[in-house]
């Protein structure tokens, strides 16, 4: 039975700007950067601030066809090996979430954990979050937060610091050609 929240009722959004600026921030940190440079971070802002409304949304949209993208490939990484994704996934994420504490509040780390659940179970995490109202700015950063570590989980498992950006780079090209 199809669900009114599966990703074939979600919009794509912006993925490549979105998989842009995660891609940044994982070469920054594989670079040794912890701390935001401030010439990237203004960049970004700009770049950020140039998008208007729905330019945002569509980055919005975009971070979470990231998720669900990621999602999907660990799901199946982890059917290969009869794992369920959720339980090997989520856990690590969460606690992830939870060291960063300056960053990314409390009460936003169980809504970053169902938009990951959501996606891990085939469903659009956007629609998903949907449901409970618009989207707000203490969001935004833990959303972001949590694209980069599914992607940097993603490149732990395959021991190749660019699998991640490559894998949404491939499917776009593919998307593109058909």
């Amino acid at each position: 039975m199809s669900s009114p929240y599966g990703p074939q009722h979600s919009p794509v959004g912006d993925v490549g700007a979105a998989l842009m600026m995660i891609d940044s921030r994982l070469k920054g940190i594989h670079d040794g950067r912890t701390e935001a440079d401030p010439e990237q971070q203004s960049l970004i802002d700009q770049f950020t601030a140039s998008l208007g409304p729905k330019g945002a949304n569509d980055l919005l949209d975009g971070a979470c066809m990231l998720i669900y993208m990621f999602m999907t490939w660990l799901r199946k990484a982890h059917e290969d090996h009869d794992k369920d994704v959720i339980e090997y996934v989520v856990p690590s994420l969460v606690a992830s979430l939870r060291m960063m504490p300056k960053s990314i509040r409390p009460e936003a780390i169980p809504t970053m954990a169902g938009l990951v659940i959501a996606a891990g179970t085939g469903l659009s995490p956007n629609l998903w979050r949907k449901q409970y109202g618009s989207w707000i700015e203490e969001e935004m950063t833990p959303l972001e937060a949590t694209t980069f570590l599914l992607a940097e989980h993603i490149n732990r498992i395959t021991e190749d610091p660019d699998f991640a950006t490559r894998l949404i780079s491939e499917a776009l090209t593919n998307a593109d050609e058909d």
